[in-house]
């Protein structure tokens, strides 16, 4: 019996085997028919994962550019804690009255992106802040410099700058896509001259969207965040999708070492579409101003209030006679929606009203004792918002200040957009009674960077009278700097 079972087995198994040749056969002839159709499909439907990188990097490479700047900067003398010192001063033949300050010229690298025939480029503000010289270099080799390049607008505040070269026209040039449009997960590609190295193409994916507070807090971000290879030299290249449509333009890494890390970021196309055709069309960006001053809904203070949402943005104050004022907005109020769609930060509503177009009305959701209601509010001018501003800082610091020029900011060995200058003092004000005069730079208050007025009214705005602020500042006189106590009212 066993014997015959093992027989019963093998003449099984040789069935079975013929049998699966025979489906085989007649399968695999339709398969390999359907491979060619497949693929053909998928070419229509989509970019072909194959060559994708290599059709945009074709496509792209030409639109962009090598920018190379010089910034003549003032930096402290090296060798003046030796100026006293008889060796040193015999040996080296120092001077006996040394300059604080000496004069250097520091070079920078990076990259722009030609966005129409008549040669206006798209780059980070960071790369051409300060400069005395900029260099465009053409992926074909062509050069431009000095009166054939000029700075058509710059916007620290969201890193984005415009250049334009004298060409002639007939530029190649790259698109902007929808960066909203992009999902965590989907392929991306960068180029740049990251440290020198031109046309240097890498590959990676979108990591996250919304990625805020990353340099300076105060400033508009809304960072789409990659693992494609960013280094420095990058900035102001171009991140592009698989169909060679620009969503991002590349502007930092967070690296502790300098290089990368696997942690790139990019200002989202839309948000460098709006600063683009604000900086052709005036040279500058003016923003929409509502006149109020917001925080983040934390659990915390939302169960202070007695509210059961989580997110949405508590109005901390309300600028007296400003479009919100007027609208009926009041302190304490929460903001759960923009022209209808949720407002889960404090970021999300400053974007969203920064980017409306000024006098234009708008809604916004409000819970207000436990009723939500709407409300509709004009946006209002810049110069509304000076005015409305400098009366804020004259009451609550005694104080009227502006952005340093190119001159002091070399004068004090500041980077570009660093710092404000105070320019009038009122007597016996919480400034002058802290020792300030006219002309001393504020560079931080409580830790932050202030580089703007508005940035130092948006602080001030949120504290409670009497509150204790640590600032740190420059003395116009010794060129020193120092952190000084002063008291609001």
């Amino acid at each position: 019996m066993k014997e015959e079972r093992q027989c019963v087995y093998r003449n099984t198994s040789r069935d079975g085997l013929l049998v699966f040749a025979v489906l085989l056969l007649w399968i695999l002839p339709g398969f390999f028919r359907a491979i060619p159709e497949a693929a053909a499909e998928d070419k229509g439907s989509g970019p072909n994962l194959v060559t994708a990188i290599q059709e945009v990097a074709r496509k792209a490479i030409p639109a962009v550019v090598h920018i190379e700047v010089t910034e003549r900067r003032m930096v402290a003398n090296p060798l003046l804690p030796f100026q006293n010192d008889p060796f040193f001063r015999h040996f080296f033949d120092l001077p006996k009255n040394m300059p604080k300050k000496l004069q250097r010229e520091m070079v920078g690298v990076g990259s722009g992106i030609i966005i129409d025939p008549e040669g206006h480029i798209v780059t980070d503000s960071h790369v051409v802040a300060g400069a005395n010289k900029i260099l465009v270099i053409l992926a074909n080799g062509q050069t431009f410099s000095d009166k054939d390049v000029r700075v058509v607008g710059t916007d620290p505040k969201t890193d984005v700058a415009v250049l334009q070269i004298s060409a002639g026209g007939n530029l190649p040039y790259l698109t902007f896509g929808d960066s909203d449009k992009m999902d965590v997960g989907q392929w991306v590609v960068a180029i740049g001259h990251p440290r020198g190295l031109d046309q240097t193409v890498t590959q990676g994916i979108i990591s996250a969207k919304h990625r805020r507070g990353i340099t300076d807090p105060s400033s508009y971000q809304d960072f789409l965040q990659t693992d494609a290879a960013i280094n420095p030299g990058n900035s102001g290249g171009p991140l592009l999708d698989l169909k060679g449509l620009v969503i991002g333009i590349n502007t930092a890494i967070m690296s502790e070492s300098g290089g990368f890390e696997g942690l790139g970021f990019a200002v989202p196309s839309n948000m460098a579409i709006h600063i683009t055709r604000e900086l052709i069309a005036h040279g500058r960006v003016e923003r929409g101003w509502m006149g109020i001053s917001f925080q983040d809904l934390t659990p915390e203070l939302a169960r202070s209030f007695g509210l059961s949402i989580s997110k949405g943005v508590l109005i901390a104050d309300v600028v007296k006679g400003g479009p919100a004022d007027q609208g009926g907005l009041r302190r304490g109020d929460v903001v759960t929606a923009y022209q209808g769609k949720p407002v889960p930060d404090a970021d999300t509503l400053r974007n969203n009203v920064a980017h409306a177009a000024i006098g234009r009305d708008v809604m916004l959701t409000v819970l207000r004792n436990g009723n939500k209601q709407d409300f509709r509010i004009k946006i209002g001018t810049p110069q509304e918002e000076s005015a409305a501003l400098g009366s804020s800082l004259k009451a609550r610091l005694g104080g009227s200040f502006r952005p340093l020029t190119s001159k002091e900011t070399s004068r004090y060995a500041l980077t570009s957009g660093q710092g404000i200058v105070v320019t009038w003092l009122e007597a016996k004000g919480p400034l002058q009674k802290a020792g300030f005069e006219v002309g001393d730079v504020i560079l931080e208050v409580n830790d932050k960077a202030i580089d703007s007025p508005e940035a130092l009214a948006d602080l001030v705005s949120s504290r409670q009278p009497r509150s204790k602020l640590t600032v740190l500042a420059v003395d116009h006189k010794t060129g020193e700097s120092g952190y000084v106590r002063v008291e609001l009212r």
